[in-house]
């Protein structure tokens, strides 16, 4: 009877062993990762800047007859800039295209992951093109309008996966919205524009970060 009862103690005992020590373990796990995330809103993470550098067209189409739609294929620069000195930013794969009027006139290129680090900048210059891209008739009513003005409003967007990094700790995803307008000048439409086409920003780019 006595051995059962020891047996019975000693069983109890390294219960409660093994139930204290996961609950340190846990305990331990969840105040390093509090730890860090206090350090990490102490450290404040500004968002990375965005300027368009460059807008160049090489070729731009616009069907007169229904189904409207448009033939383009240019190459923009954007440039980021990170603004924290203890705060990385590693960029998931971006997407990068054009729009005109909020609809898409480009195939979305996809930027390879990046890692930024502190104050440091990024340059990227992807081609973008767009073959028989569909557009509504508003859209084309427009676009014909600013096409005898001898100016297009575009714009250039940019939306992905941002994570932050803090020496070995990496956040959660964030995403990534990057707006960037440019107006798109083509010079004598008389004698058919010219072949190569610069655009010119118009102001930096608006920058969003949500969870």
């Amino acid at each position: 009877m006595s051995e059962k009862i020891a047996n019975v103690n000693v069983g109890c005992i390294s219960s409660r062993k093994l139930k204290w020590f996961a609950w340190g373990t846990g305990g331990l796990i969840v105040f390093i990762g509090l730890l860090v995330f206090v350090v990490f809103l102490v450290l404040h993470p500004s968002k990375p800047s965005f300027n368009l550098e460059d807008v160049t067209v090489y070729q731009f189409n616009v069907s007169k007859v229904p189904p409207y739609a448009i033939t383009i294929i240019m190459q923009v620069t954007l440039s980021s800039r990170n603004p924290n000195s203890r705060i990385g930013v590693e960029y998931q794969p971006l997407h990068v295209y054009a729009t005109y009027r909020d609809q898409q006139i480009t195939m979305a290129y996809l930027l390879p992951p990046t890692y930024q680090g502190h104050k440091e900048p990024v340059v990227w210059s992807p081609p973008l093109t767009g073959y028989d891209m569909p557009i509504s008739p508003y859209s084309q009513q427009s676009l014909d309008q600013d096409w005898h003005a001898g100016v297009i409003l575009m714009n250039i967007k940019l939306q992905g996966d941002v994570k932050w990094k803090v020496g070995t700790w990496i956040s959660p995803k964030y995403h990534l919205y990057v707006h960037c307008p440019a107006n798109i000048r083509f010079g004598d439409l008389n004698n058919g524009g010219p072949n190569l086409i610069k655009g010119q920003p118009v102001d930096h780019c608006d920058v969003e970060i949500a969870s």
